[in-house]
C-alpha cells in the first residue's frame, strides 16, 4: 500500500524555482569540453573527482569546495578538479541517511523530498557560484536527473545500479560524463555489459514519454572494489586487475576507453586514510606502461575538511555523517603530491 504525503513539484517547476544562471551556462560548456577531452585522450591531464562520501550541509560544503578550488588552481596544469557533491546515498540494509534529498536537515531525522529536492538544487548551484567548480552527484534515481541535470559536470552510477536496466538506459542519453561502477561483486563482464548499453541507441518509457536517446559515448569504467560472499573486501585497483580490463574494454571495442580508480570503498577496505597510497602506487604504474597511463584518467576520492565520520547528531563541522573520510589537510598534500607524480 502507497499511502500519498505530498505531491512533489515537477522538474519545471524546481528549475523555475532555483534557475541556473545564464552566465553559468558558458562556463559549464567550457567545463564539459575540458572533462570530455581528458576521457578521449586529447587532454593528458588526469580527472579527479573529489569530496564528501554526501553532501549534508550546505555551508561545510561550500568552505570545502572553496579550500579545493584553491588547491585545483595550483594544479590546473596536470589535475583537472571536478567536486563530489553527493546528494543521494545508497543503503545496504535500507536505513539511515539518505542524503540531502530525503532530509535536507539530517539533525531532524525527518523525510522531507521536497525541500530536499529544492536544498540540493540550490547546493549545487552555488558550488559553481562561490568555487567555480562543477560537481559530481550520483544518479540513484534516474527520474530525478531532470532535477539537476543541467548543472552537473558529471554523473555516477553506483555499483548498486550498475546492473539496473533503466539506469543503463537513461545514462544514454545525458549530455556529460557517465561513470559506472563495478557492480558489488566485482563482475567487469557485468560493468562492460553496463557500459556498452549507455553507448548504444536506446528507446524506452521516461516519465510519461516514450523517448530515444543517441548514446553517450562518454560512459566509462569505476573501479571500486568487490565484496565476496562472506563480506570481505576485495581491491581492483592494481595494476593487473587495471590490464585486465583495458583488455576486455579493447575486445568488446567499446569507445574511449577509459577507467577512473575509485580509491575508498572496497579498495581502501573503508579505510580513508589508505586513499594517498592508493592514488600514488596507480601514478608509478602510469610511469610503467604507457597504456595503463592512457587508460587511467584519474582518481574518485573521498574528502571532506575533518578526518573520519561521525553520527549526525555529533554535529562537528566539515566531518562524514555516512562514510568516513579522508581530513583537508591530507587531501591538499594529495592533490600537490599527485600533480608531481603525473606525466604530460
Amino acid at each position: 500500500m502507497f499511502n500519498v504525503v505530498r505531491r512533489i513539484m515537477s522538474a519545471e517547476e524546481v528549475r523555475q524555482a532555483e534557475p541556473f544562471p545564464a552566465e553559468l551556462k558558458s562556463k559549464k560548456q567550457a567545463a564539459e569540453k575540458q572533462i570530455a577531452d581528458i576521457l578521449t585522450g586529447k587532454d593528458k591531464r588526469k580527472l579527479f573527482i573529489i569530496g564528501p562520501c554526501s553532501a549534508d550541509n550546505e555551508d561545510a560544503v561550500i568552505d570545502y569546495c572553496c579550500r579545493l578550488a584553491r588547491v585545483a588552481e595550483k594544479v590546473k596544469d596536470r589535475i583537472y578538479v571536478l567536486a563530489r557533491v553527493y546528494t543521494n546515498k545508497p543503503r545496504t540494509r535500507g536505513e539511515g541517511y539518505k542524503g540531502m534529498f530525503h532530509s535536507p536537515d539530517p539533525h531532524k531525522n525527518a523525510t522531507d523530498i521536497q525541500a530536499g529536492i529544492l536544498a540540493l538544487r540550490k547546493m549545487h548551484i552555488h558550488v559553481v557560484k562561490e568555487s567555480g567548480l562543477f560537481a559530481a552527484d550520483e544518479m540513484l534515481y534516474p527520474d530525478n536527473l531532470d532535477y539537476i541535470g543541467d548543472v552537473l559536470g558529471y554523473i555516477a552510477v553506483g555499483a548498486r545500479s550498475s546492473e539496473n536496466q533503466m539506469h543503463r538506459l537513461v545514462a544514454s542519453g545525458i549530455d556529460v560524463p557517465v561513470g559506472v561502477k563495478n557492480p558489488m561483486n566485482g563482475s567487469l563482464t557485468v560493468l562492460l555489459n553496463s557500459i556498452y548499453a549507455a553507448q548504444i541507441p536506446n528507446e524506452f518509457k521516461y516519465g510519461d514519454i516514450q523517448v530515444k536517446t543517441p548514446g553517450n559515448p562518454l560512459a566509462h569504467a569505476v573501479l571500486r572494489g568487490a565484496v565476496d560472499v562472506y563480506g570481505n573486501n576485495i581491491a581492483n585497483y592494481h595494476y593487473e586487475d587495471v590490464m585486465r580490463l583495458a583488455d576486455m574494454y579493447n575486445k568488446q571495442g567499446l569507445k574511449n576507453p577509459s577507467v577512473i580508480i575509485d580509491t575508498n570503498h572496497s579498495n581502501s577496505g573503508k579505510r580513508p586514510e589508505q586513499q594517498p597510497r592508493i592514488v600514488n602506487e596507480v601514478l608509478n604504474n602510469t610511469h610503467e606502461s604507457a597504456e595503463f597511463n592512457s587508460f587511467v584518467k584519474g582518481f574518485l576520492i573521498e574528502s571532506y575538511i575533518e578526518d573520519g565520520n561521525q553520527s549526525p547528531s555529533d554535529g562537528v563541522y566539515g566531518k562524514s555523517i555516512t562514510d568516513a573520510c579522508l581530513g583537508w589537510s591530507n587531501t591538499e598534500k594529495l592533490l600537490l603530491r599527485a600533480a608531481d607524480k603525473i606525466s604530460m
